[in-house]
């Protein structure tokens, strides 16, 4: 449907009442909120001072069937493992 811009926008008169276009919302569509993610008061913002948080993170070693890739950094399973360079050992999905 086309749109006339140019047309006349609808004053005061012509606007219907808060009420009778609630009245007219069925209720069952009131009480479905859209609740996003964001809203979440937990969700620490970037930039806010989290000198005083404590964050509990387990570090294990290095495992004896793991080796870490000198072109990712990451630490691999030694299934992901496709050649050793004169640097080190290179995952299959940095060697393609």
């Amino acid at each position: 449907m086309a749109t006339d811009y140019d047309a006349p926008r609808k004053t005061d008169d012509d606007t219907e009442s808060i009420q009778a276009l609630q009245e007219r919302t069925p209720d069952k569509l009131s009480s479905a909120i859209d609740v996003d993610e964001g809203d979440n008061p937990d969700f620490a913002l970037a930039g806010s001072d989290l000198s005083d948080v404590d964050l509990d993170v387990v570090v294990l070693p290095p495992q004896a069937d793991e080796f870490t890739c000198v072109n990712c950094f990451l630490v691999k399973h030694q299934s992901q493992f496709d050649h050793d360079s004169k640097l080190g050992p290179i995952c299959q999905e940095c060697a393609a």
